[in-house]
């Protein structure tokens, strides 16, 4: 039985059971090819967004926040721009005073196809495997509690693996 979880003005879905997810990969700020598995071994809270994206603009702060107070070897924020142009996200940053999250981008956008991603901003967190623990949809206060409760259970299921 899938438990949805209240993050503020969201539901986040969280599934009964990690579901695998399709191999994927994009950019990071330097250009280089990476994909998930870069990041096996950490908890990543993958958020896909646009700078075009007026609910992805409310929640891009808090993802920040939580990244500079989570975002670690155990844990990162991942922000996975799908503009077309990844030049805007650097302007965006600045803008917003995001100041610990990396540039991270798809401007194909076939990671958003191959997530079956509806629209942005869409964020899964994900386990340490590299599997799906649940997801939101629609921007989210994610630098409240019930967010550090569903970091700390992810991160104790993957402690516990160790």
């Amino acid at each position: 039985m899938n438990v949805a979880i209240d993050i503020g003005n969201q539901r986040f879905m969280r599934w009964h059971t990690p579901r695998e997810l399709p191999a994927f990969s994009f950019q990071n700020e330097a250009g280089k090819t990476i994909s998930l598995a870069d990041f096996r071994g950490r908890v990543v809270l993958l958020n896909i967004w646009a700078t075009w994206c007026p609910p992805c603009r409310e929640e891009m702060p808090s993802l920040d926040r939580l990244n500079a107070k989570r975002g670690g070897p155990t844990f990162e924020v991942v922000a996975l721009s799908i503009d077309r142009d990844p030049a805007l996200v650097k302007p965006f940053y600045k803008e917003f005073n995001i100041q610990t999250l990396h540039g991270y981008f798809d401007p194909t956008t076939k990671v958003a196809d191959t997530l079956r991603i509806p629209g942005v901003p869409t964020t899964l967190l994900i386990n340490h495997e590299g599997r799906e623990i649940g997801r939101a949809m629609g921007a989210a206060a994610w630098d409240s509690p019930q967010v550090d409760a569903l970091i700390d259970a992810a991160l104790l299921r993957s402690s516990a693996k160790d």
